[in-house]
């Protein structure tokens, strides 16, 4: 339901909003001496974009980050006691606030093909309708998984074309690699770290006979730099072809806002380093000491 809702009818139209959004973005970091990549421009643009997706009126957004990265730290390998309390506690108010949400969308639908929160609703898979529960679960997965990802994306992607000077001179220099630097960015700085699947069957790889119902954590960073698959993997090269990472999953299992991550970061890095092509490091980067997912919690930059 959501992969249908995100058709690219629906993501050329997000096009223009979200080019509006960014250049709001840089006209206010203008003004700023020093400028925090993730507080001031990469954590804002999914919330906007999430926010429109579920039509959540603005001046309702603020809470939806703090309940992201709540949630998705209490996902993280043996959360302590307090992380996983804030989690639980975020679920419980984002579902309370969604009870209220859904409700108003019954009574005033919006159109099917752009809005998410209303296709959930109206929509049915294998001929029945989600039920309550699974409507409000599909709401929270579609924020943490819009909202943490493409935030890392761009924050990751940035730092590492600022480390590689040549590879961002030669975005500025070259716009059209745009789609390709936003792959090879994806594969060299994974959002997503690691993930989990469960076998379906006994399967072998390598020397190693893994059960049927075996719960597995995949390494997506180890894999988008396995030498078997990318020549020069720990090199950035954004005009990278073939790039056949992971980092959106595959199959049945490809992430299904893809997408909409792919348009924010082509429209984000793109228009970033054409206005502020002399942008640099400035103080210490603070990472995000979290595993399943990489990035930082704070990236000071000057714009120069």
């Amino acid at each position: 339901l959501i992969m249908g809702a995100l058709n690219q009818r629906a993501i050329k139209q997000m096009e223009e909003g979200l080019i509006q959004l960014i250049d709001e973005l840089l006209d206010h970091m203008e003004n700023l001496e020093t400028v925090d990549i993730i507080g001031d421009f990469a954590a804002r643009i999914p919330i906007e974009v999430i926010g429109n997706l579920l039509d959540v009126p603005r001046n309702e957004r603020q809470p939806l980050r703090g309940w992201s990265l709540a949630i998705l730290s209490a996902l993280e390998p043996a959360p302590k006691s307090p992380v996983l309390q804030a989690g639980n506690e975020a679920v419980v108010a984002f579902m309370g606030y969604l009870k209220l949400l859904v409700a108003d969308r019954r009574r005033s639908p919006g159109d099917p093909a752009v809005d998410v929160l209303t296709r959930l609703i109206d929509g049915e898979k294998d001929g029945e309708k989600l039920t309550e529960a699974e409507l409000l679960h599909n709401c929270i997965f579609l924020l943490n998984a819009g909202h943490e990802t493409t935030t890392n994306l761009i924050g990751n992607g940035l730092h590492a074309l600022i480390k590689h000077r040549d590879q961002l001179e030669r975005l500025v220099a070259e716009p059209q690699l745009a789609d390709s630097a936003v792959e090879e960015l994806l594969r060299y700085e994974s959002p997503l770290q690691l993930n989990n699947r469960l076998t379906t069957e006994s399967m072998v790889i390598g020397d190693t006979t893994i059960p049927a119902e075996t719960f597995l954590t995949l390494g997506v960073g180890a894999a988008n730099r396995d030498p078997e698959q990318f020549e020069s993997p720990n090199q950035l090269d954004i005009g990278r072809s073939p790039n056949n990472h992971v980092a959106f999953g595959q199959g049945q299992h490809a992430c299904s806002g893809m997408n909409v991550a792919r348009l924010e970061g082509r429209i984000a890095f793109g228009r970033l380093v054409r206005r502020f092509p002399a942008i640099d490091l400035t103080g210490t980067p603070e990472h995000d000491p979290r595993i399943r997912f990489r990035g930082f919690r704070h990236l000071p930059v000057v714009l120069n």
